[in-house]
């Protein structure tokens, strides 16, 4: 986690030691959590010299902390939420993914200095390093479509521009220092006067929309200028469309802020006074004016401590943001729920695990009746890449979703043949990434503009999986062929081609081979063209061990191939050659990656963008200007796949994923699961029993 600045020391120390009078402490593992990886014991009894009282924001509970504080004269340090949180409010049983503490105040409430306003106030400009960090910060979180509360569906449309927007919250809350009815309506009948003529949209609170807590809007506020907006509409596309924002102290006000407007504030929340509003009841006492990625910077980047969840310690706060997205896009992609047609048993714990965090999956295997269960529920249909039924996605058939699920290009450490449970999953609403006979989303996303820091994320990433040399499986092997050594330089001996074999009735050669979609016939092509190269030939690992069709016999690899490169490990063969030559092989993609050329006589994923030399069937959709490979790699490795980490149970992040697959911590599978394993090998030869339908 970045050290603490000068800037930030200066907005107050926390002691170690924070004396606790609220069960609620005790309760929230989490909270406890976070204190202690910041450094801070949590006791019980009386404070003594160089002790804190910790306190819940205003709460009704921290009354006695704060009676306990004036008596022992031991500093305050009041505790709330960040302005990042979570899915669902905290009410709704939702973790924090990060701690304010104030040895000051309380952002939100303006009687005393907070931590944010003393790092404001504080003079001179910002580090331009943090500057840099809460721009992207900023343009990450619009288009992440990232707030402090994540519940909010952007597939609502929003309604027609130009409304003024005005905000109500929860009714008796802390942040609005007494301000209530009147008050709301005060601001509401001053956005009627400013606006004559207007629509005004009223925004509910999340946890008013939730039933959870009353907000101060009542049908006598109602009239033909206000439409009450009761969708969970995402505060991004809802500011879009504004010409005016009114608010009492909400924190939509400071994402109006973060979104270019100039929001009118009846009370004193911490985004007012720099500059940045129109404030009804100015503060004095902050004196300087800041731009909105300073505001962002002390509210986000400095103030708050942020965790992660999965790695179980505390984080900056791009890792937060990263954590979040990741929960956000499973949490939207299965609000509604799926049902899962025609999953093999021994997938189904994992994608239970996955995909089954919202509303547990429902199995079916015919497929009349998973539509029927699907149109019943309101959900979503889930089915294995490859086996979906003929005519499914036909216009009429199902009016909802359906998601094509294969295995991502960070798989595990070991083979689905073993039954060995998957780290990543992708879905795909449009098609599936190795079928070019129609659009797939991920041909989408390498096409689509980077998104903001996306290129940055991607070469990072990229550069730990070369340094740790993962792939797909990452297999124990060796990559050590006899009388073929890494030296010396390619200018000074025959060019080397890795030529990877491929499972030939995998769906990827069924689909998206040419001319060429045979093992030999590959193996052939590539010697023809290169009588003078050193051909090294791999074969596909399910083949090796007898589970898969491809395999050839002796006396043809020895007339083509010059080695063959049995239960090898891919990454370090990739390393010994120049050129990968390929049908569809995922093999390409990690030469791509490794800065290899790649020939591909199919059109897997990663040709046709300007990348590949492409021999095989290419389609004319994916024509246009080359994209980068920081590009493909951010489509393929972060925008496509949905991770699981196997420690913490979470959707997470792919930086995750690469720590437990370079560290080793991933649970091994069960007996059951390994005796499985065993028994299909056993009867390899009747592999088609188990992989019917």
């Amino acid at each position: 986690m970045p050290g603490r600045n000068d800037r930030d020391k200066a907005a107050g120390d926390v002691p170690r030691r924070l004396f606790i009078y609220s069960a609620g402490f005790l309760r929230d593992r989490r909270l406890r959590r976070i204190l202690t990886l910041a450094g801070h014991e949590l006791p019980l009894g009386w404070p003594g010299r160089g002790d804190g009282v910790l306190v819940w924001g205003q709460s009704r509970y921290a009354a006695r902390g704060e009676w306990v504080a004036r008596r022992s004269g031991a500093p305050l340090v009041r505790a709330e939420d960040p302005f990042l949180r979570s899915i669902r409010p905290g009410r709704a049983g939702d973790a924090p993914i990060g701690l304010m503490l104030d040895p000051l105040g309380l952002h939100f409430d303006a009687s005393a200095p907070s931590r944010i306003e003393a790092i404001l106030n504080a003079p001179g400009p910002m580090d331009p390093g943090l500057i840099a960090r809460a721009e992207q910060g900023i343009a990450r979180m619009r288009a992440l479509d990232l707030s402090k509360y994540n519940s909010h569906d952007p597939g609502i449309a929003p309604p027609p521009a130009d409304y003024v927007l005005l905000v109500d919250q929860l009714r008796g809350d802390a942040s609005l220092c007494g301000a209530g009815v009147t008050e709301f309506r005060a601001l509401l009948q001053r956005a009627r006067d400013e606006n004559p003529g207007r629509r005004i949209l009223l925004k509910l609170h999340p946890e008013t929309l939730a039933g959870l807590r009353p907000g101060h809007f009542s049908p006598a506020d109602a009239g033909p200028d206000v439409a009450l907006l009761t969708d969970a509409l995402s505060p991004w596309r809802l500011l879009e469309g504004a010409s005016a924002v009114y608010t009492l102290s909400s924190q939509l006000g400071f994402e109006a802020v973060l979104a270019g407007h100039c929001p009118v504030v009846a009370g004193q929340p911490f985004y007012a006074g720099w500059g940045l509003t129109t404030d009804l009841t100015p503060l004095p006492r902050r004196r300087v004016r800041r731009s909105k990625a300073e505001v962002f910077a002390a509210a986000m980047l400095l103030a708050p401590l942020w965790y992660d969840p999965c790695r179980d310690r505390l984080c900056d706060f791009e890792t937060a943001l990263d954590q979040i997205e990741a929960e956000a896009r499973a949490f939207r992609e299965d609000r509604h729920g799926h049902v899962a047609l025609g999953m093999r048993l021994w997938k189904r714990g994992r994608l239970q695990a996955v995909f089954g965090r919202e509303k547990p999956l429902r199995f079916q295997d015919d497929p009349a009746a998973a539509l029927a269960e699907a149109e019943r529920r309101g959900a979503g249909l889930l089915i294995w890449a490859g086996k979906e039924p003929e005519g499914l996605a036909a216009p009429g058939v199902f009016a909802g979703t359906i998601r094509r699920v294969e295995d991502g290009f960070l798989r595990s450490r070991g083979l689905g043949a073993d039954l060995i449970p998957p780290l990543s999953l992708v879905t795909d609403d449009l098609g599936i990434y190795y079928d070019p006979s129609r659009p797939s989303r991920l041909e989408s996303m390498i096409r689509a503009p980077l998104p903001p820091g996306a290129e940055a994320r991607a070469e990072a990433l990229l550069a730990r999986i070369l340094a740790a040399g993962l792939s797909k499986y990452n297999l124990d092997g060796t990559g050590a062929i006899p009388g073929l050594a890494a030296g010396p330089s390619a200018a000074d001996r025959p060019r080397r081609i890795l030529v990877p074999g491929q499972v030939e009735d995998d769906a990827s050669i069924r689909l998206g081979a040419g001319e060429v979609r045979r093992n030999l016939d590959l193996l052939r092509a590539a010697r023809a063209a290169n009588p003078g190269a050193v051909l090294i030939y791999k074969p596909h690992p399910d083949v090796e061990a007898g589970l898969r069709p491809g395999a050839l016999n002796g006396a043809d690899l020895a007339s083509l191939a010059d080695h063959v490169a049995r239960k090898a490990d891919p990454v370090a063969l990739i390393g010994l050659v120049d050129e990968v030559w390929t049908m569809t092989s995922l093999l390409g993609f990690e030469a791509l990656l490794r800065g290899r050329r790649v020939t591909c006589f199919g059109a897997p994923f990663y040709a046709g963008w300007g990348l590949t030399r492409d021999l095989g069937p290419v389609p004319a959709r994916r024509n246009g200007p080359p994209v980068t490979l920081a590009a493909l790699a951010h489509a393929a490795l972060i925008a496509y796949p949905r991770y699981f980490d196997p420690v913490s149970r979470r959707p997470c992040p792919p930086e995750v994923v690469l720590d437990r697959l370079t560290s080793g911590t991933i649970p091994a599978p069960g007996p059951a699961n390994r005796l499985l394993a065993k028994l299909q090998g056993r009867f390899a030869s009747h592999a088609a029993l188990w992989r019917r339908g």
